[in-house]
């Protein structure tokens, strides 16, 4: 068997407040939540069988540089949905703007950044 992506750590400003809207935008769940790193706290979301742990920090996050020229940057993450149509929508709702939409091969997508300037690319394979 090839290995899986089980899941990626990423910090966030509101570890509550990032779960809740990729709970509701990916129809994923909290899989625990707790105290972690430093006096800070995670939160684990996803499905059974992978999760994005969100790592809140004890004290303020700060910017960096643009990850694309940062190395070790985080890029984007990526998240593949069967009706690209209906989560752009549900993005928009969240409050968030869909930017860079492409239809090629493999499929439609197009990306969005969230109230930390995380991107996310969502993913429709056809």
């Amino acid at each position: 068997m090839p290995a899986e992506l089980e899941h990626a750590n990423i910090t966030v400003s509101d570890a509550t407040a990032t779960a809740a809207w990729m709970s509701g935008l990916f129809d994923w769940h909290i899989r625990w939540q707790g105290p972690s790193l430093d006096g800070g706290i995670s939160v684990h979301v996803g499905t059974e069988r992978t999760y994005i742990a969100l790592y809140q920090p004890s004290r303020t996050t700060q910017e960096g540089d643009n990850s694309y020229t940062t190395r070790g940057g985080l890029n984007h993450l990526a998240v593949t949905v069967d009706d690209i149509a209906a989560t752009e929508k549900a993005v928009s709702k969240a409050g968030f703007t869909a930017v860079n939409h492409a239809d090629y091969e493999p499929g439609l997508r197009f990306y969005f950044h969230d109230h930390d300037g995380i991107e996310y690319e969502v993913v429709q394979y056809t």
